[in-house]
């Protein structure tokens, strides 16, 4: 049984990955064919796509009775996306912060991050605080997708536009990867849960921990890979636009949809180690990122390096959690 557990675990984390990315492919491709603006492709079809193993993976988990697989993955997530992928991407290439759109993004997200902490305080997560986290996610994105369409000339539409002409599809190819797409991201996921709570409960460990870790950088691959790409080609906006926007997505949306599925309790330990890690990441990279009187913000190899060593005692710590239960 482990070890079908283990090849369940695997096997899911690789497809969610590769569905995910024909899922994205096929959506913008069929949004394309259908008139939507490069910026709204860029932002919704995007946006949510990168952030679909993380959504679909979560809800699954609090439909099938499991809340710190859907809360430790979203977290994990986020504490991923910044002390692993952003520490690697600024190792890779410096990241420099120069987007109005971006320094709007960085202290949001440090806002909405103490919202979660105010949420779950109490450690439960009722249906009532999962419906806040949605109606400020629907409010934010709306107000950015206003904001976005009202610019003239914006550099996330201009990328969009030219990307999706590179990877032009006939409609027939793009409905074809967006539903095979959809349908097997699906199955991906109920596979890899599956084989999460397996391995949780062979060695009798926490869900929660199962999620923070395997799951969590399994679901962070797409904006690693993305990243790192955009990082290379001197398109800092995006790699840390990628970063910014994903926790976005994992702060509100996805806890949301998995608290509104089933309103769970929360583990101390969610809130002393992992909220106290992601909210103390986030704040640094507001500190290192924003750039204060007018002087352009750089995440530089120093920095990158300081978050990764951050990524890298937070993991061993849960580990040492496990050794010592």
């Amino acid at each position: 049984m482990m070890g079908i557990a283990l090849l369940a675990l695997l096997a899911g984390l690789v497809l969610l990955v590769w569905s995910a990315d024909r899922f994205v492919e096929g959506a913008a491709s069929t949004a394309r064919y259908f008139g939507m603006p490069p910026l709204l492709i860029g932002m919704v079809i995007v946006g949510f796509g990168t952030s679909a193993p993380e959504m679909v993976v979560s809800a699954l988990a609090a439909v099938e009775g499991s809340p710190g697989i859907a809360l430790g993955n979203a977290y994990g997530s986020n504490i991923a996306n910044i002390g692993l992928i952003l520490g690697v991407t600024a190792l890779i290439s410096p990241i420099l912060v120069h987007s109005t759109v971006l320094r709007k993004e960085l202290p949001i997200l440090t806002l909405l991050t103490v919202l979660s902490v105010v949420l779950i305080v109490d450690l439960n997560l009722s249906r009532f605080d999962a419906v806040i986290l949605l109606l400020v996610f629907g409010g934010l994105m709306t107000w950015t997708i206003y904001q976005g369409l009202k610019g003239k000339d914006d550099s996330m539409a201009n990328e969009m536009e030219t990307e999706t002409a590179e990877k032009a599809k006939s409609l027939k190819q793009a409905v074809f990867w967006l539903i095979s797409g959809l349908l097997l991201l699906v199955a991906s996921s109920r596979i890899l849960v599956w084989g999460a709570v397996e391995i949780a409960q062979i060695f009798g460990i926490s869900d929660m921990i199962i999620g923070l870790t395997i799951i969590a950088v399994g679901t962070s691959l797409p904006e690693l890979a993305s990243s790192v790409i955009a990082a290379r080609k001197g398109e800092h906006d995006i790699a840390l636009g990628n970063v910014l926007g994903s926790n976005l997505f994992n702060t509100l949306a996805v806890v949301g949809i998995a608290g509104s599925i089933h309103p769970f309790s929360v583990e101390p330990e969610t809130l002393s180690r992992d909220m106290a890690v992601m909210g103390a990441l986030t704040l640094s990279l507001f500190l290192i990122g924003y750039g204060f009187r007018g002087r352009q913000g750089r995440i530089n190899r120093f920095e990158g390096a300081a978050l990764l060593l951050v990524y890298v005692v937070y993991n061993a710590w849960l580990i040492s959690t496990v050794l010592t239960a």
